[in-house]
């Protein structure tokens, strides 16, 4: 399985943007996927993640009522909704696969940089 992220950029304070994480192969749907953010000096940190069926989903406190998570299972994506964005949302953006509620991680995306500027 690859995982393939796309759209992020340069986008001002207050703006939106919306991530893509394209999976290969045939297990998508069978596992639930989060997306994680690391800015510079700092640890990667959970953003959000989606159960395999979609039945639920859940946020990091910073994004709370600004990002939003969703999966088409038809399409092998995952979407990550980012509106009000800040400048402290900078960071590369990881899109992961795996299994929530135990915290693993299997699958990893290559990131893409999201840069919020003052």
């Amino acid at each position: 399985v690859q995982l393939q992220a796309s759209g992020g950029g340069l986008v001002q304070a207050g703006g939106s943007l919306r991530l893509s994480c394209a999976a290969s192969g045939r297990t998508f749907s069978t596992y639930d996927m989060g997306w994680f953010r690391q800015a510079p000096g700092k640890e990667r940190e959970l953003v959000a993640y989606i159960y395999r069926r979609g039945t639920y989903t859940s946020y990091a406190d910073s994004v709370k009522g600004r990002f939003s998570i969703s999966r088409d299972n038809a399409k092998n994506t995952v979407y990550l909704q980012m509106n009000g964005l800040k400048p402290e949302d900078t960071a590369v953006y990881y899109c992961a696969q795996g299994t929530a509620t135990a915290g693993q991680w299997h699958t990893w995306g290559q990131g893409t940089l999201v840069t919020v500027s003052s």
